[in-house]
């Protein structure tokens, strides 16, 4: 055939005759099907096609004048000569001889799959996927086309979709010439994913570029309605390393709202539809464990054929869907990421920071942050990309959900900010090319931000990405790797948000001296976890309802907690894997555990709880030893099913070795067993008897982490939580610094290990001295001081 080719017979040298993701189609085909890569098979309609139509049809020098006229400053005029332009391809003729070779093509399919099968008709541009440039989206997709005569009307609104505003305006900002970049189209069999689900998943983080993991979108119906932000889906993290060592390392499931699915019509005009999803369906997550790990499996094969083509590191945006027919997993595009993949080994690490402080009532809304960073503008709430003219440079975009067409004015916003949308969407992939910080998925800004109001948009602080009224200050600061020391002393960080880990783990670090659990319990779980073991207690049925609406999906509410835990807590492992990473298991006091759900019916009241029910002491009390077993339990998933085996696990507050051995020997008993698969137990150095005793409790744990916090507290007698009292606290006091040198000299007596993981160090640059000369192995600071503290220490 002269204008067609079968996927199977092309690969990534017919880029220029089949574009991009026909090319990538049928390079997966070729090197892939072996490997498990499904691909549905179709065929392309070369750019020799698009040329030879235009030819006969004499548009080329048609289509060249009415470009030339275009000004993206005049929108409306560039709308109508855009407009003008499609027209002119829509109402054009099919020459012949390309019509009878399709009509043919789509025969060779109906013998495969069936006649009046169903395709999906994409446009595969000669220039779209490029390393630079996805063209996500820049060109229109038709699903369940059905039959010939549908088909031949599909590729002519195809060759129009070359010239859609959003691409034209696209072709521009990255200087592109119009007319030396041709259409292919590629015609592929459906994937019932109406019955079932589909989605998006990258080779990497997108929003820090972690590279260790796979990120998969899914959401039921169709993929049309994730790719153009239509949809909230649900969110999955999958480590690489561990997954490819035979593990099952599922770090996050975030459950989406889903509200409506996109399915087949038998209407020719309408060919599919948007319906809503059941309430109990929204409240499931879309996919099951073993696809996750399915399509993460083949995330993996597909990024590392690339990256051998390439002979470097190639991350990819692939699409996937699911067919509720077979129930086979099938891969249908794959491109390379666009924004990650282009930056080189930068020299400096760039933080946006807030310089007031917000209070709660200034917050409008939130949502899925995108780009690390804090815009200030004029907000403008508009409904249609018609409006798009209404929107000056500086303005913060606020609307719906943002597809394509907006692109021409996504340039020219400060920010953009959705109700709807998830971080995979065309909305969030093109902010991330652009450098635009967005906020997608806020659910209602629209009705919370008023048209001209001046607001701040806030992306500097992981996840969630937070909107507040007025303008607030910030401050850009840009500090270079190169300069930073090499110090004699490890330096660590205290991580207690998981959201936050793959963007810390960028920064110079040894590992993570402290990850609390307390921080997921109280954000992630919520629950007092004995409500989970014996509900009968709670006597409140709103509570209860919460409880169920929380845990929804779980017949056995115990395994909600200890998956929770182990995925979150797995998250900040798996960030800075394999560098150690000490867990402490929770020290919430008990007026802290009061404050969850349910918590009243489980917790006592203590007139000092600060020094009462909390650390070692719970963990083998009746009144919470069922809740310590879910934590080991979590922490054994962790470490023997996710493989994250650089996990080593912390006790807090122990106040006798009587009761470090209780606490050992309930552990084991969980299957946390001391030094099995390389298992170290730490124990927080904090009360005056782990100094005192420091050569007895170097018998039970393999090391030791000071907390100069509660050391001082109790070295002093002073009550941390009271104010009247508080100038009395000073790390810094002679009277502690003898216990600090008491138990490093300890630890070395016994040939342990030891650090530190209170603020201290950073707050004292004299004390950090102190304790380096005294031999400390490690300091462990917060995330925002780590860079700071080499650079001091590196002066000394």
């Amino acid at each position: 055939m002269k204008f067609i080719k079968k996927f199977k017979d092309v690969n990534l040298k017919d880029l220029n005759l089949v574009g991009g993701k026909n090319a990538s189609l049928g390079e997966m085909i070729q090197q892939l099907g072996n490997k498990g890569i499904k691909i549905p098979h179709g065929f392309a309609i070369t750019s020799d096609a698009y040329w030879f139509f235009l030819e006969k049809n004499n548009l080329k020098e048609k289509i060249k004048n009415l470009l030339s006229r275009i000004d993206l400053k005049k929108l409306d005029e560039f709308v109508v000569i855009c407009h003008e332009i499609r027209s002119l391809i829509r109402n054009a003729i099919l020459p012949e001889e390309l019509e009878k070779e399709i009509k043919e093509s789509y025969q060779y399919l109906e013998k495969q799959y069936g006649k009046l099968c169903s395709v999906a008709v994409r446009s595969s541009a000669t220039a779209e996927d490029l390393p630079h440039a996805s063209f996500a989206g820049q060109q229109d997709t038709f699903l369940n086309i059905k039959g010939e005569k549908e088909l031949i009307r599909a590729t002519l609104n195809s060759f129009a979709s070359l010239f859609t505003n959003r691409a034209v305006s696209y072709r521009i900002g990255n200087n592109f010439d119009h007319m030396s970049i041709a259409l292919s189209i590629g015609v592929q069999k459906m994937v019932r994913s109406d019955k079932a689900c589909s989605g998006v998943m990258f080779t990497l983080d997108t929003e820090t570029g972690f590279k260790d993991v796979v990120l998969i979108n899914s959401s039921y119906g169709l993929g049309e309605n994730i790719v153009k932000g239509s949809v909230n889906p649900d969110e999955f993290y999958v480590h690489k390393p561990t997954l490819e060592n035979g593990f099952k390392p599922i770090l996050k499931k975030r459950l989406g709202r889903k509200t409506i699915k996109m399915i087949f019509t038998e209407d020719e005009k309408n060919a599919t539809k948007n319906i809503d999803v059941p309430k109990l369906q929204r409240k499931l997550f879309s996919l099951n464990d073993q696809e996750i790990l399915e399509l993460a499996k083949q995330a993996i094969i597909i990024e590392k054929h690339y990256s051998e083509i390439k002979s470097c590191w190639s991350p990819m945006d692939i699409e996937w869907a699911k067919d509720g027919i077979d129930g086979q997993l099938y891969i249908v595009q794959a491109r390379p990421e666009t924004v990650f993949s282009q930056k080189k080994n930068e020299n400096f690490v760039q933080e946006y920071v807030l310089q007031e402080k917000v209070n709660r009532d200034k917050i409008l809304a939130t949502g899925k942050s995108v780009g690390r960073k804090i815009a200030t503008g004029k907000a403008k709430v508009i409904k249609s990309a018609k409006f798009m003219d209404q929107v000056k440079p500086g303005d913060i975009l606020v609307t719906d959900m943002t597809d394509p067409d907006w692109e021409p004015i996504m340039r020219r916003a400060a920010g953009i900010i959705t109700n709807r949308g998830g971080r995979t969407c065309h909305a969030a992939i093109v902010s991330r090319e652009i450098g635009t910080p967005a906020i997608v998925g806020s659910n209602n800004a629209t009705e919370k931000i008023k048209d001209g109001q001046v607001i701040t948009m806030d992306c500097s602080n992981g996840e969630i990405g937070y909107i507040y009224d007025g303008e607030f200050k910030f401050k850009i600061e840009n500090i270079e790797i190169s300069k930073i020391p090499k110090v004699n002393v490890d330096i660590m960080m205290n991580v207690g948000n998981p959201d936050e880990a793959f963007r810390l783990a960028c920064l110079p670090n040894n590992g993570v001296g402290l990850a609390r659990l307390e921080f997921i319990i109280n954000s992630s779980i919520q629950i007092h976890p004995m409500a989970l073991i014996d509900a009968t207690k709670i006597k409140d049925e709103n509570i209860l309802k919460t409880i169920e609406d929380i845990t929804i999906g779980y017949e056995e509410k115990k395994q909600f907690f200890i998956d929770k835990l182990a995925q979150e807590a797995g998250t900040i492992a798996a960030a800075f894997y394999p560098k150690p990473v000490i867990i402490r298991m929770s020290d919430f006091k008990s007026n802290e555990y009061s404050e969850l759900i349910a918590g009243k019916y489980f917790e006592p009241v203590e007139e000092n709880p600060m020094i009462g029910f909390r650390g070692a002491s719970r963990y083998y009390n009746k009144m919470y030893l069922p809740a310590f077993e879910l934590e080991c339990l979590a922490m054994k998933k962790i470490r023997d099913e996710m493989g994250l085996d650089n996990v080593k696990l912390m006790i807090p507050f122990v106040r006798t070795v009587e009761e470090a051995n209780k606490v050992i020997d309930q552990m084991q008993k969980y299957g946390l067993i001391q030094r099995k698969n390389n298992l170290e137990i730490y124990m927080m150095c904090e009360v005056p008897s782990n100094v005192l005793l420091i050569d007895d409790f170097s018998k039970i744990f393999d090391g030791f982490s000071i907390g100069s916090n509660d050391l001082t507290q109790l070295t002093l007698a002073v009550d941390r939580d009271s104010s009247l009292i508080a100038d009395l606290f000073d790390e810094r006091d002679k009277a502690v610094k003898i216990f600090l040198k008491m138990a490093i000299d300890g630890a070395k007596r016994n040939n342990k290990k030891i650090g530190i993981c209170g603020q201290a160090p950073s707050d004292y640059p004299e004390l950090a001295e102190f304790l380096v000369k005294c031999g400390i192995d490690s300091m462990s600071l917060n995330p925002d001081t780590v860079l700071k503290e080499f650079l001091l220490l590196g002066k000394r």
